[in-house]
């Protein structure tokens, strides 16, 4: 139910939203064109040699939850069309900016846009797209879109890249430290992960001319998504079926990444003095079924999932506060339970 209602919409919106994209980042000053082109090539629209074709692309997911929040207090998804523009760009640039403060040399398959051009060239391609996708809101008024829902958008925009830049913050330090608070975690990926996502639901709702208390609902069954989203990873990136995930088994682990498993372990009474003496090491594969052991004793999958059950409970209560009866037959309520049951 999850995926055809939601590939249903995605079929029909997401060209439109692609269009929409296109138009915002169009320039023919050859001068700069190669500024334009990394960000095509980042986007999935080029190759490193800046000819057209079919490359994977992401989800997508903020654009489109951005026409149906839009879509689901009754306003017409065509006006929507400038700010789920937007919201994909501001996404895209935190991508740009992630992949050179993590080291990342390649992000779906491809070199990244610093491997390629080198950072400073990344760096100016991703405040690129970051100015270009305050831009994407503005085209709101040629939409017919009133000047105070526009500013109030702009306004909450303004807000969530603020929040990403502290989740960003967060993240990047939770690397250098040896301890890190559950509650640390759980206020970066609401930064990091669940702000944006959040954002597109409220700013859809806006401008569908939703009134506050759906606005501020639709904000929080976003919020919930979004952390729903990163924990239920949290979780494959350690137990998944590497068959479905395509990742190895414990990659989360080898990685050495402080997701929410190994963050309650590494707090855990009894088994934190092991598990810490372990993790300020390298990681060999060797010694996951140790840590496994170990996160097992601590019993940190069954905290991480009765975490989301609490997190995805609370999306829905705020949907349904939103939407009312028509919340159960949503296609906002199908994602949310297909993002919750996700194997890969």
């Amino acid at each position: 139910m999850y995926r055809n209602g939601f590939s249903t919409f995605s079929d029909k919106w997401l060209s439109k939203v692609e269009d929409e994209m296109r138009a915002v980042l169009a320039n023919d000053n050859p001068m700069v064109a190669q500024h334009y082109r990394m960000m095509y090539y980042h986007l999935g629209w080029i190759d490193e040699s800046f000819q057209p074709g079919r490359f994977p692309v992401g989800k997508r997911i903020r654009p489109l939850l951005c026409l149906l929040a839009c879509d689901s207090v009754g306003g017409h998804l065509e006006q929507a069309l400038p700010a789920a523009a937007g919201v994909e760009l501001l996404h895209n640039f935190s991508l740009i900016h992630d992949d050179l403060e993590d080291g990342d040399e390649t992000r779906r398959h491809r070199a990244t846009v610093w491997k390629l051009w080198g950072p400073e060239q990344a760096i100016n391609a991703g405040d690129g797209m970051f100015a270009l996708a305050y831009g994407a809101i503005l085209r709101l008024e040629e939409r017919g879109v009133p000047a105070e829902t526009v500013l109030a958008v702009l306004k909450q925009f303004t807000q969530t890249c603020v929040d990403l830049t502290e989740g960003q913050h967060l993240d990047m330090s939770f690397e250098k430290r040896r301890r890190v608070t559950i509650e640390e975690y759980m206020h970066m990926i609401e930064g990091k992960t669940g702000s944006l996502i959040a954002a597109s639901l409220a700013i859809g709702a806006r401008i569908g001319g939703g009134d506050a208390h759906q606005v501020d609902a639709l904000y929080r069954f976003g919020r919930a998504l979004g952390l729903t989203f990163q924990i239920r990873d949290d979780i494959l990136g350690i137990w998944g079926d590497p068959k479905v995930t395509g990742k190895p088994a414990g990659n989360d682990i080898l990685r050495q990444k402080k997701s929410l498993p190994i963050i309650y372990a590494l707090n855990h009474p009894f088994v934190s003095p092991i598990f810490q003496s372990l993790w300020t090491r390298d990681i060999q594969p060797e010694q996951l079924p140790q840590i496994m052991a170990l996160l097992d004793t601590a019993g940190a999958r069954e905290y991480a999932e009765k975490k989301l059950l609490e997190i995805h409970k609370s999306g829905i209560d705020a949907l349904e506060e939103a939407l009312g009866l028509q919340a159960h037959s949503s296609t906002l309520m199908s994602l949310a339970d297909g993002l919750l049951q996700r194997q890969a």
